[in-house]
């Protein structure tokens, strides 16, 4: 069982954590110490004893930092990335306080020869130390779940999608650690089953399952026509004492992470929360496409002038082609590419996909679509604020019309700028690809949108987001 396990693990992980602390610190003194021998020898340094002293201090206070953040939290199936950013918020508190200490200790005799190199070699070790650490025991207990130690054994409450979708995960991710020991549910036939897992009995059978004590875990799965017995099943086991979770039956409705707001006790629940609907996120994203656009064309200007050049000599025609494209708040704007096809009627290309071997395409244009070189001319888009570097690609109005009947929530793209390159486009999904997947790579985006994620998109960009296997 868990509950019995979880105590002990959380006990030795502490352990663990003072010692990286003490080794990390003892690096850190070797480090000044050696360096201090071999390019300051006249210069003395305080005594180890002070130095290690200070360990009485800093061992309780790293310890208690990362009880804050939420390292000892169990992290079944959180991500690295997450544990890594708590990690550092931990540190750098850490170093916070330990700087502040040190100034208002100044005026002792001792504080004053403190080195600070110490305090940065220490930083800096127990950064990588401590995530070191993390990384190795969240790989040797994913290790043994994976072999069927350290399980989690669950209790499913209601048969519905969310119930099969919980399942799903859980058999693709053994490593998590869970084993559903069953489903409680009143209109499914008792023996039911689903990749394995059975329908044991109805709820009003609840309250003597718990009574067994044999689960460590409750999941609400109850379809929505159910949730007028919520109240009594979160009674009943908070009443046992059994950790409860709630997966709500409206996931293709809200967001997985949903935009919470406080209505003076009451839970108010945002349908879609778009962060770059905020003025700072607004302001901050359209001073780094500014930027952006203004080094993209001054980098890309003698390609662009070659071009240009090429486009002019082989074919017949002008050399940016101005198609109308849907934005921002549904409106139209015209987005600039280099002419990559013959000139042809304006009712002839505006509801035709490029196909394989498409003769409007010239040889030139067959070359700038597959490098991506027709797009950018889009940097003057993104300077008048038709768009921006990154976000979801734009459409042609025939095509929004066509999409926002058949496929849900297409038209949640247009509360952000539309993007010379996306989310969508660096994960492959460009030219002759899913749509539906596009929506979900641009609806990701949309809701999770960070100036760190724009950064990696650009970045991920020059590596997998100019060549188009998918553009003819």
């Amino acid at each position: 069982m868990i509950k019995a396990n979880q105590k002990k693990l959380n006990r030795l992980h502490v352990v663990l954590d003072a010692l990286v602390v003490i080794l990390s610190y003892s690096c850190g003194w070797l480090i000044l110490f050696l360096g201090n021998r071999r390019f300051s020898p006249e210069r003395r340094l305080l005594s180890p004893q002070f130095y290690f002293s200070v360990l009485i201090v800093l061992v309780p206070l790293y310890l208690v930092l990362y009880t804050f953040f939420q390292l000892y939290t169990p992290k079944r199936v959180q991500q690295r990335r997450y544990e890594f950013a708590n990690i550092c918020k931990a540190n750098l508190a850490g170093l916070l306080i330990i700087s502040m200490l040190l100034l208002l200790l100044k005026k002792n005799p001792y504080f004053q020869q403190y080195s600070t190199r110490m305090v940065f070699y220490f930083f800096s070790i127990n950064l990588v130390a401590e995530t070191v650490e993390r990384d190795l025991i969240r790989r040797l207990l994913r290790s043994m779940r994976g072999r069927g130690y350290n399980q989690k054994h669950v209790l499913l409450i209601g048969y519905s999608r969310t119930a099969e979708g919980f399942i799903d995960r859980v058999k693709a991710n053994p490593t998590w650690g869970y084993r559903v020991y069953g489903m409680l549910d009143d209109y499914s036939p008792l023996g039911k089953a689903y990749k394995g897992v059975r329908v044991i009995g109805t709820i009003a059978q609840l309250d003597s399952i718990l009574a067994l004590n044999t689960l460590d875990e409750i999941a609400i799965t109850l379809s929505l026509g159910e949730y007028a017995k919520l109240e009594y099943i979160v009674a009943s086991c908070e009443k046992s004492g059994v950790h409860t979770k709630f997966i709500p039956d409206y996931n293709n409705v809200i967001p997985t992470k949903p935009y919470m707001e406080d209505l003076m006790g009451l839970p108010v629940i945002n349908i879609r929360h778009v962060p770059l609907n905020e003025t700072a996120n607004k302001v901050m994203k359209r001073a780094v496409d500014m930027f952006g656009a203004i080094v993209g064309i001054i980098l890309f200007s003698p390609l662009m002038l070659l071009t240009a050049l090429l486009i002019k000599i082989t074919s017949p025609g002008p050399l940016i082609y101005c198609q109308e494209r849907v934005g921002l708040h549904n409106r139209n704007f015209k987005m600039y590419k280099f002419r990559s096809m013959e000139v042809q009627p304006p009712s002839a290309e505006k509801s035709r996909w490029t196909t394989p071997g498409d003769s409007r395409v010239t040889p030139v244009g067959r070359f700038i679509r597959r490098t991506s070189l027709d797009e950018v001319p889009q940097f003057f888009n993104v300077l008048k604020g038709d768009m921006s570097l990154v976000g979801p690609r734009p459409e042609r109005p025939f095509f929004v019309e066509k999409f926002k009947e058949e496929i849900p929530r297409y038209m949640i793209k247009h509360q952000v700028r539309p993007g010379m390159t996306g989310w969508a486009q660096v994960n492959g999904y460009r030219g002759d690809t899913s749509i539906t997947k596009r929506i979900e790579h641009d609806l990701y985006y949309i809701e999770n949108w960070t100036m760190g994620l724009d950064f990696r998109i650009l970045f991920l960009t020059f590596f997998k987001g100019f060549i188009n296997k998918n553009a003819y």
